[in-house]
Formats: C-alpha cells, sequence, structure tokens
C-alpha cells in the first residue's frame, strides 16, 4: 500500500457505505454476533483498509442527509505524512465551515 499510494498525495472515498444510523443500531447482541460483523463489515468497507495498514485517515463532514446528519468524506494519506491531512482539513473547513452545525436530533 504504501508503494501504491506514492503515486498519489491522498486518496478520496466515502467514510461509510450508508446513511448514520440510530444509536444502537449496531450494537452486538450475544445471541447475534454474527449478524453484528457482517452488518458492520458492509456499513463501514472503505476504513478497514486504512485501519489495517496504519495509514493517516480523516473522515470530515462535507455533506448532510435529509435528515440532518452528518455524511463523512474521507481522506487518506501518505505514511507518515499526517500533516499533508491537517492542511487538507483547515481548507476544506474554511471552504465549507461544520463547526457550528448540529444534527435535527
Amino acid at each position: 500500500m504504501a508503494k501504491f499510494q506514492q503515486r498519489f498525495d491522498v486518496i478520496l472515498s466515502p467514510t461509510l457505505a450508508k446513511p448514520p444510523v440510530r444509536l444502537g443500531l449496531l450494537s452486538p447482541l450475544p445471541e447475534g454476533v454474527g449478524d453484528f460483523l457482517k452488518e458492520r463489515r458492509m456499513f463501514t468497507p472503505f476504513t478497514a483498509l486504512y485501519n489495517t495498514t496504519g495509514q493517516p485517515s480523516m473522515s470530515v463532514p462535507l455533506y448532510w442527509s435529509a435528515d440532518g446528519l452528518p455524511i463523512g468524506v474521507m481522506f487518506s494519506g501518505r505514511f507518515g505524512e499526517d500533516g499533508t491531512l491537517f492542511r487538507l482539513a483547515s481548507q476544506l473547513e474554511r471552504a465549507k465551515p461544520w463547526a457550528g452545525r448540529r444534527p435535527n436530533v
């Protein structure tokens, strides 16, 4: 992955495969652990690669659903270049501020 990433400053992907879900929906219950693991994999397919490789990544709330919930956009950078993501986050927040946004729940 490190060799592949050298061709790109950052890689853009969705953070999640689905919009945010109600709190507790993905809670693992002893009798449903298998279903929980399957649902979690389907909900977060984009983050696993970067969790495994240890590359720096960030999720930035650049869009909101019709219900007012944040939709994350994930940017992943090269090994050891966390600063690139911090600079990008700063530029994105100036262009489209999100600090004052709150979900309608």
